[in-house]
């Protein structure tokens, strides 16, 4: 196979209700490149990638690939209905391997009804349409996908079904294949969804190496740092590229919306001075003719000058803006003595001080989401002892986003009547609130309804309002996209108190001074930074 390449030129597209969701959208993808599409929820990221994958049709502009193309979706990972193993890797094979695969499961059907001459001559042109398409060879390499992410040969693995797999190993199949495929073109929606951090570490060794045209769309900040070499932001109604990596996108996005900002601040000083040319000169030719030839020529200036149009505004600052105040509690913030969640952890002593970035880390099942609970008041069996300090009030923020108390409810309703330590507040002040968080004309909606991003701004901003000195924040930037997740993290620099986070984000951990690992062997220990390879929880049953 030759070089690879991907090129988006002049793409636009309109939503149902007309509106344009973006224009002039072009960019090129080439081998070798990881290049990370970014840009916030509803900015029309995954649109766009519909739109590469040729799976609509754009309104302006065309797309180019070269080398073949491999998609995924992304829903892999959540499979939960009846397809098999061979299904879900016919799923992302070439099309002319899918149409053989079709034909050859019609026929292979139609032999055990009827074993005549006239079928068995159709299963055997199937067979040879399969050998031609390319069916034996991928075959070969679906061996060693499933050998790679399940342990087993293709034989074995065909008929399994997929909603028996975890999510990791779902994703972990279909990376395979699409790695190690024929394609040189990747488009990967949330590739690195519902993996763990070694999975993660794995899939940015194999976009490393893979020498593919690859574009990305991922949440993990850390995973587009090591792995992406350009950005490429969905932003404002359209797209910009950024020629470096994730690591330095952030300055060279605010650089390039203060020069936007200059060049419309001259373009309207330029505007301001020939309106007023035009002014002065209407007025003296009224009284000299002569003037008139200049004053028409200063009219045909103006209006070339506004049919050029303006330069375009920098794009509106990221809509989350969460103002996390706390307050000055007693310098032992939480103390736990001899404290065992019942069957979950051998017991532990722990203090933790005023002002203290904790982040609590370990393999799922072991017990760091009930520590939390237990911390926030709720009814957790346990052992022993976890006091708070004076003046701590804690604010828990769940990862479930399981609140029945909300269900039902609008969000202006839920603001409206107050709860525990956060008082109601009238209309008024909710909008305000609510615009804060992007989350304004969702504001009649039931909680419910909401998507995983919005009810995890909402739950910070009922942490804001709560006042809480001690937060306590269960995967908090697990649905986030970029920019809300960092201006979380810049609200927490701000949050005079104490915070305890349960995190898998390599990025968001960074922020933290103190790390307690909860083992899998149920030894809880502080340790001096970030441990991501524990191991899943070992129980005697």
């Amino acid at each position: 196979m030759g070089a690879g390449f991907l090129e988006a030129n002049g793409l636009a597209h309109r939503l149902d209700d007309g509106r344009q969701l973006f224009d002039d959208v072009s960019f090129r993808v080439s081998t070798g490149q990881v290049v990370a599409l970014v840009g916030a929820n509803g900015a029309g990221k995954t649109t766009l990638l519909r739109i590469l994958s040729g799976e609509l049709t754009p309104r302006a502009g065309g797309v180019t690939v070269h080398g073949g193309l491999g998609v995924m979706p992304q829903f892999i990972g959540s499979v939960r209905d009846d397809r098999t193993v061979r299904d879900l890797l016919l799923a992302v094979a070439p099309l002319a391997v899918r149409a053989a695969a079709e034909a050859l499961d019609t026929v292979e059907l139609a032999l055990m009804e009827t074993d005549d001459e006239p079928t068995q001559l159709r299963y055997a042109d199937a067979l040879h349409a399969w050998g031609e398409a390319g069916g034996y060879q991928i075959e070969v390499l679906w061996d060693t996908v499933t050998v790679a992410a399940l342990g087993v040969p293709f034989d074995r693995a065909r008929f399994r079904e997929v909603r028996t797999l975890s999510g990791g190993e779902q994703k972990r199949l279909v990376l395979e294949a699409l790695l190690s495929g024929a394609e040189q073109v990747l488009l990967l929606d949330e590739p690195d969804n519902y993996l763990d951090v070694p999975g993660k570490r794995w899939l940015e060794g194999r976009l490393a190496e893979c020498g593919k045209a690859v574009l990305l769309v991922s949440h993990d900040r850390e995973l587009l740092a090591s792995a992406a070499t350009q950005v490429v932001a969905l932003e404002g109604g359209t797209t910009w590229v950024h020629g470096g990596g994730f690591g330095t996108w952030h300055p060279a996005r605010l650089a390039r919306w203060e020069r936007m900002a200059e060049l419309r601040r001259r373009w309207d000083e330029e505007h301001e001075k020939l309106r007023e040319l035009v002014r002065n000169l209407q007025q003296a030719a009224m009284n000299s003719d002569a003037l008139t030839s200049r004053y028409r020529a200063a009219q045909t200036r103006l209006r070339k000058f506004e049919e050029a149009g303006a330069p375009p505004l920098p794009p509106r600052e990221p809509p989350v803006r969460p103002r996390l105040r706390g307050g000055r509690t007693g310098l032992r913030a939480v103390t736990c003595a001899g404290l065992e969640l019942t069957g979950l952890m051998k017991p532990f002593d722990l203090e933790v001080f005023f002002a203290d970035r904790v982040c609590v880390l370990g393999s799922n099942g072991s017990g760091k989401s009930h520590f939390l609970r237990l911390l926030a008041g709720d009814d957790v069996a346990h052992e022993g002892s976890a006091r708070l300090g004076a003046r701590v009030v804690p604010g828990l923020f769940a990862q479930t986003h399981q609140h029945p108390e909300w269900v039902g409810r609008t969000l202006t309703d839920i603001l409206w009547h107050g709860d525990g330590d956060r008082r109601g507040m009238d209309q008024g002040t909710a909008s305000a609130a609510l615009s804060r968080y992007g989350l304004a004309p969702a504001r009649e909606q039931r909680f419910e309804t909401l998507s995983g991003g919005q009810q995890a701004r909402f739950q910070i901003l009922l942490l804001e309002l709560s006042g809480a000195t001690l937060l306590l924040l269960d995967e908090p930037t697990d649905n986030l996209d970029l920019t809300s997740a960092e201006a979380l993290q810049d609200a927490l620099e701000e949050f005079t108190g104490t915070v305890l986070a349960v995190t898998h984000d390599r990025w968001f951990a960074r922020s933290f001074d103190r790390f307690l690992v909860f083992r899998s062997d149920g030894v809880v220990s502080e340790v001096d930074g970030p441990v991501w390879d524990e191991g899943r929880v070992q129980r005697a049953h």
